[in-house]
């Protein structure tokens, strides 16, 4: 069994720590971008692993989509320019998961991920994501049918359960490598806690004592102190970060670097961190076309302007708007540029 914690003296300290294997597949860090629906784009996950994130998973994927070869699903599927390649896929039918599994490996995934942690209504009502963690059965056949179309790694997400009177994570995690898994991912909460209250990353610890493959501590990790907190809470190999990446993709690579040499790397330039807003923005564009992208980017516009304000750029509140608004790319990219234009406020000694 990994008890991860035994890394870290006493005080927390000495965190110094290499790669990880999943199965046949050896990556070169400790820190992962979590699937997140509109938001782990193809541009998003290109910048995060530049920056150093060891995995950046693709949003989540409806395997009958796949299956059909649903153009939109094929696009969220897609990793050119991401290596190695990992793709979350979705569904309640081991049959569809297979096929879906299939054409993801075929497409180039190093990695297949079963997502039975979503706590979305549109999912769970169609028995999908958190809702398997009610049937524990359906969920291991779901896991067998995966790693058996497949020649790449199999891993699974979850929550702690459906709700804290079933806590069965552990379980399903057995059950899960006993199928063939190789990587268990645990959200700290339950899926009738949605995103409220603080993910229990101590409860994650009872998943990591449960299985002797790597497990994945995820929830409310926003730096990379929470990074060292939740893995001396949980004993997990890795940690997984999801909402806090948003406006920063470079977060999950400052965290994968503090786990592998136990310091912080300074904070980015403004040019760098203006480049790749810019890029992301463009890539959207080209990814999508003009008028979608232009939507798509939105919340992600937003995102770089909050995290600029807080390191002390920024723009006012009219610019700000416009830079969200705006259906003029000229324009978007011109209020990018001046984003970060300005250097970061000192406050007085």
């Amino acid at each position: 069994m990994l008890h991860f914690a035994q890394k870290l003296d006493s005080a927390g300290e000495n965190l110094q720590i290499g790669g990880l294997q999943i199965g046949n597949l050896a990556v070169d860090g400790r820190a992962f971008l979590a699937p997140l629906a509109g938001v782990t784009d193809l541009a998003m996950r290109r910048l995060a692993r530049r920056f150093g994130a060891a995995l950046a998973f693709s949003e989540m994927v409806a395997s009958g989509e796949l299956a059909r070869g649903d153009r939109a699903t094929l696009r969220r599927a897609d990793g050119e320019g991401v290596s190695p390649h990992a793709v979350q896929i979705a569904g309640c039918a081991p049959e569809p998961m297979a096929e879906a599994a299939r054409l993801a490996e075929a497409s180039g995934a190093d990695l297949i991920d079963i997502n039975m942690g979503c706590p979305a209504k549109r999912v769970t009502g169609g028995a999908s994501g958190s809702a398997l963690m009610r049937d524990l059965d359906l969920a291991a056949s779901l896991i067998g049918a995966v790693v058996r179309a497949v020649r790449t790694p199999v891993s699974v997400k979850m929550r702690l359960g459906w709700d804290e009177t079933t806590l069965n994570a552990p379980e399903l995690a057995r059950r899960a490598e006993t199928e063939g898994a190789k990587m268990i991912t645990v959200h700290g909460r339950t899926r009738q806690q949605f995103y409220k209250d603080r993910a229990d990353w101590t409860a994650i610890g009872a998943v990591t004592r449960a299985v002797s493959i790597p497990v994945v501590a995820n929830g409310d990790c926003c730096n990379v102190q929470d990074a060292r907190n939740m893995l001396a809470a949980s004993g997990a190999a890795a940690v997984m970060v999801g909402r806090a990446s948003l406006g920063q993709p470079w977060l999950v690579g400052d965290i994968a670097h503090y786990l592998r040499t136990g310091a912080e790397r300074p904070p980015l330039a403004a040019a760098t961190r203006r480049e790749a807003a810019i890029e992301h923005y463009q890539t959207l564009l080209d990814q999508f076309g003009e008028r979608v992208g232009l939507r798509h980017a939105r919340k992600h516009l937003a995102a770089y302007a909050d995290i600029a304000a807080q390191a002390g750029f920024g723009l006012e509140a009219g610019p700000r708007r416009r830079l969200v608004e705006s259906e003029d790319t000229a324009e978007v990219l011109a209020l990018l540029a001046r984003l970060y234009a300005e250097a970061p406020k000192v406050e007085a000694a």
